[in-house]
């Protein structure tokens, strides 16, 4: 199908939204971003891009900017919490896409290079949006209503078009029993760009370093039993993270000294959509399927969901053809991606017996095949979606 004078609505302004209003611009749509801030948040904390995801930025004509805003990593190390010691270190491959760490804010900013002759409007939150008819209808909070050929919810968790392409009442998500906190606190450039994850006894954490190694992020997760709020950006106590850490060895202590300002979240699992499309809509990223931390695969499953979505409809005959062939391009991969994210958690808690013993295991398996644990997950990185 042609998509040039293509007329697409795209609500959401994010990491899925930039890439969708991208991927379908440079096939000849006319896009009109709707985001419902006053622009572009400069915020957030660090995300990690696999070579999976880069290779979808690449292809948006950003790899040079890519590479100029982020860290290309060289490894991440597992290690045990209470000393601090060295469990497995995973060299990453430095030909490729390759692995990056990034703040959201430069990310956005990456892909906000990409969106040029896309027409954006801030503060236009959107009210409803009805799927029905040949050109579906979105509705701004007072009372504007606009129209389009396509319009996609990239607008996340709390997506208004979700709940209009599902059968039935939505399923309500649930809490996993853990918390996360995220900060940024100061680092220097003499840091390795490696990723580190500090596995203890039902919690772990994660930090790297960001921005030319003047900032490092810090992603900590607790099980527990106290309910927290979901959503990213709620402030928390300092002092909470470092009593939920005390435990912790080796740089952890002083990282956490350091910590002025901290957010804390609650993570629940949320099912993956039945239905990513219908007549003309269509859903991605996190509207269509939240995803659990654990594999620093959220930001990556909505670039490649972005370029396929695009692809699928320049292909098809048809929009609702265009649509089918996305989700069905999309889903049974992403159902995986979660699950993998949902086993991870349970690794880096693990309790003695079992902890030593999976540490053993690691160390054993790191000098025997040094690569394994990267190549068990070759699935997820090594998958291109834009080969022809």
């Amino acid at each position: 199908m042609q998509l040039a004078g293509l007329e697409v609505l795209v609500i959401g302004g994010g990491v899925a939204g930039l890439a969708v209003s991208a991927a379908l611009h440079q096939r000849g749509a006319s896009v009109l971003l709707l985001e419902q801030a006053a622009g572009l948040l400069e915020v957030g904390a660090g995300v990690q891009i696999s070579p999976n995801g880069a290779r979808v930025i690449q292809a948006l004509g950003q790899g040079a900017a890519l590479s100029d805003m982020a860290l290309r990593s060289n490894a991440v190390i597992l290690r045990a919490a209470r000393e601090g010691r060295e469990v497995v270190r995973l060299n990453l491959p430095q030909s490729g896409p390759g692995f990056h760490l990034i703040h959201r804010a430069d990310l956005i900013s990456v892909l906000h290079g990409a969106c040029a002759g896309v027409e954006t409007r801030f503060v236009a939150h959107v009210a409803d949006v009805k799927p029905d008819g040949a050109r579906p209808r979105v509705t701004l909070d007072g009372g504007e209503v606009l129209s389009a050929d396509l319009v996609i919810g990239a607008d996340g968790l709390h997506s208004v078009l979700r709940p209009a392409l599902q059968d039935g009442p939505p399923t309500p998500p649930f809490f996993t029993g853990q918390v996360a906190w995220r900060a940024l606190i100061p680092c220097t450039p003499a840091e390795p760009p490696q990723a580190q994850v500090f596995m203890g006894p039902g919690r772990h954490l994660v930090s790297y370093p960001l921005r030319g190694g003047t900032m490092r992020n810090i992603v900590a997760v607790e099980e527990r039993k106290e309910w927290a709020q979901e959503g990213w950006n709620h402030p928390d106590d300092p002092n909470h993270l470092r009593q939920a850490f005390a435990g912790f060895g080796g740089p952890v202590p002083d990282w956490l000294a350091q910590v002025d300002k901290v957010f804390l979240w609650g993570l629940f699992r949320h099912k993956v959509a039945t239905h990513w499309h219908k007549g003309a809509c269509a859903i991605l990223g996190d509207a269509a399927h939240p995803t659990l931390p654990f594999m620093a695969q959220g930001a990556n499953m909505a670039l490649e969901d972005a370029y396929v979505l695009a692809r699928e409809l320049a292909r098809g005959q048809t929009i609702s053809a265009g649509l089918a062939a996305y989700q069905a391009a999309r889903r049974n991969r992403v159902l995986r991606v979660v699950e993998a994210a949902n086993r991870n958690a349970r690794n880096y808690h693990l309790r003695p017996p079992l902890a030593p013993l999976a540490h053993l295991a690691l160390r054993m398996s790191g000098k025997v095949i040094p690569d394994a644990p990267l190549r068990q997950f070759g699935w997820i990185y090594d998958h291109n979606v834009t080969e022809a």
